[in-house]
């Protein structure tokens, strides 16, 4: 991942036309900490862990991203998001740069007591190069609100004073946004239904839709597209898919989500069958929606991708030879940093709240969110069309152009 976040900057950087000792620049971190954690575990052991946090660039505001904790997590891994994290909030247009951090744990293995303790000690070990104007950490892989509160507990105990601010993807009760649950796969659908619009301005096209990972992002970019008359098709997790039976059938998402609650998969017990997770890339379906995990497109299947239209919502779910090949049999792709920008956007507006002091009403951020997905889409279509390149290249362009030529 790192290896190719770096190629594909490097390409487009010197295409644009900056020295490549700019560009190498830019794609080395300002700072990155690798660490030990001591783990008391509860049967009087020790486990020494191992924690990262990269602090790639900020040259147009505070460090910004989340926190995994996985047992793959390694340094390389969280350089790459670090640098994709730059790109996203660029793209975003919101006065952040990228950080990423992890710590390398299968966090299943450990107690609620022993979670705790390397949340409080994760945050203990950063606690003087972390803050509010410095680098606001968030939830990712594995971590949740409550990791966030204990994290942010630590940090305000290390500085003797209260900053909310310097943690985002809090509970609404500890100063978290409202919002903020559905941002992510919400801010997805905008871009869609931005992209729908460009295509058929004097008609409100209907599409089917074919959604790849049913957690919060899958569920609620289902719940929202759904909601603007579209249908979907297909959804699956990680034991397996389900579809309508006809392509035009579509799922009935609220029944599919409480079935996934209750029995621990996707299911739809008035008329899901039940297919592969590789059969549902292959639908005949107008939008494939990649939302669980990275390099799910690639050499092997990309001649079977039917869907004219690719949303990508996890982040790289689509390799650089097979995004080229559909690119040019004629396939639109929605970027991962433009498309799923919608979690760092009200990561922003909440950290925004938490500065003022003052909280909005869910209503007030999602229309914020609207506004900024919106105006980012609408920055790289132009781009786009402007300099005749695919949407990916655009994002890229535009980040680029942001980061290393500010006006």
């Amino acid at each position: 991942m790192l290896e190719s976040a770096q190629n594909l900057i490097r390409t487009i950087g010197e295409r644009m036309g900056y020295e490549k000792s700019k560009i190498e620049q830019f794609i080395a971190p300002e700072m990155a900490f690798e660490f030990s954690i001591p783990l008391e575990k509860e049967d009087g052991t020790t486990e020494v862990l191992t924690g990262y946090r990269i602090q790639h660039n900020s040259s147009r505001g505070p460090y910004k991203g989340g926190i995994r904790f996985h047992q793959d997590t390694s340094r390389e891994e969280v350089q790459a998001l670090a640098i994709l994290m730059s790109i996203k909030t660029a793209v975003a247009n919101i006065p952040m740069g990228g950080g990423k951090g992890g710590v390398r744990v299968n966090p299943k293995k450990l107690t609620q007591s022993e979670l705790k303790q390397l949340s409080k000690r994760f945050a203990a070990k950063l606690a003087h190069v972390i803050g509010e104007d410095i680098d606001i950490p968030a939830p990712d892989v594995n971590t949740n609100a409550t990791i966030m509160q204990w994290m942010l507990e630590e940090y305000e105990k290390i500085h003797g004073k209260k900053e909310p601010a310097a943690f985002t993807g809090k509970s609404v009760s500890n100063g978290g946004s409202l919002g903020r649950t559905e941002a992510t796969g919400y801010g997805g659908v905008i871009a869609l239904q931005e992209l729908l619009h460009k295509l058929q301005p004097n008609k409100q096209s209907k599409v089917t839709v074919a959604i790849q990972g049913f957690g919060n992002v899958g569920y609620y970019f289902a719940k929202a597209a759904v909601c603007e008359g579209h249908t979907v098709v297909a959804v699956s997790d990680s034991k397996g898919a389900i579809t309508g039976n006809g392509s035009d059938n579509g799922l009935d998402i609220p029944l599919v989500h409480e079935c996934k609650k209750k029995q621990g998969s996707v299911c739809d017990s008035t008329k899901g069958k039940t297919i592969s997770n590789d059969d549902l890339l292959e639908l005949p379906v107008d939008v494939l929606v990649p939302a669980a995990l990275e390099n799910v497109i690639h050499e092997k299947n990309m001649e079977k991708i039917q869907a004219k239209i690719i949303v990508e919502m996890a982040n790289g779910p689509t390799t650089e030879a097979a995004r080229q090949y559909l690119i040019s049999k004629g396939v639109l792709i929605l970027p991962d940093v433009l498309a799923n920008a919608g979690g760092v956007i009200v990561s922003y507006l909440e950290w925004v709240q938490g500065k003022q002091g003052i909280w909005w009403t869910q209503a007030d951020v999602i229309n914020r969110l609207n506004e900024i997905m919106r105006a980012s889409f609408e920055d790289i279509w132009s781009h786009s069309k402007k300099q005749s390149v695919d949407l990916t290249t655009a994002a890229f362009e535009v980040a680029i152009q942001r980061l290393l030529s500010p006006k």
